[in-house]
């Protein structure tokens, strides 16, 4: 077994987040766990050779999505083929452009786009 870091999102809205990154970044959802009341308690995605989780935020658990602490305190990095196209559906699909895609002087083409969900993107890509 090799060691890997998979982020877990917690959301308002679980079913919401997974048609939006569904949509938004193109990203496949592997798995889906509700609970009996119906409540999303895991869902994984892949995005390209990377994968993420996701779960409906449960106060009584201590799992607070970012809108009810106040923001998030996290960026989560995607390296893009696209980076200007994928923060433009993200924007058109409710997301708040927060840093624009451009060519940054580090050689890379970057931007900041905060999710409806208030989780932060840093959308990267080669410049090019």
């Amino acid at each position: 077994m090799t060691s890997e870091l998979h982020p877990k999102l917690l959301v308002s809205d679980a079913d919401a987040a997974i048609d939006y990154y569904t949509k938004a970044l193109g990203a496949t959802l592997t798995e889906r766990v509700a609970d009996d009341q119906g409540v999303v308690i895991h869902a994984e995605l892949a995005l390209g050779s990377g994968t993420f989780a996701l779960a409906q935020s449960v106060d009584e658990w201590g799992w607070l999505d970012p809108a009810s602490v106040g923001g998030s305190p996290v960026l989560l990095m995607a390296d893009l083929p696209d980076p200007a196209g994928t923060a433009d559906r993200m924007a058109h699909l409710g997301a708040e452009i927060v840093i624009p895609v451009e060519d940054r002087p580090y050689g890379k083409r970057q931007g900041r786009v905060k999710d409806p969900f208030g989780h932060l993107w840093v959308l990267s890509g080669d410049i090019g």
